[in-house]
């Protein structure tokens, strides 16, 4: 029977070993992956990848300013209010005040 040392010997060898293995194999499949993309003229989306390339899915809009500050600041009224607004409301300004009208 084998000693504890021999064995962790053997582990480190036989991971050295799958490692490589792994590395040649991904290498391969790489290669495969690429003929066959080329081959076939697959897309991203094609295979199935999501928010890779232009055609991701929905596209970004810009929301319009509803709010701006003394100063210029913008804000749209998305999300938690700037701390330039907050700052002006803490010293009794109201929100209102600074609606941009449309």
């Amino acid at each position: 029977m084998a000693t504890y040392r021999e064995l962790l010997e053997q582990r480190d060898s036989l991971e050295q070993q799958i490692a490589e293995a792994r590395r040649s194999e991904v290498a391969s499949a790489i290669a495969q992956a690429k003929q066959l993309i080329a081959e076939y003229g697959l897309s991203a989306a094609d295979c199935g990848f999501r928010g890779l390339g232009a055609s991701s899915g929905k596209a970004r809009t810009t929301v319009a300013v509803k709010y701006r500050g003394p100063n210029g600041e913008s804000w749209s009224g998305r999300g938690k209010a700037p701390n330039w607004l907050t700052s002006l409301e803490a010293q009794d300004r109201r929100r209102d005040e600074f609606l941009v009208s449309r």
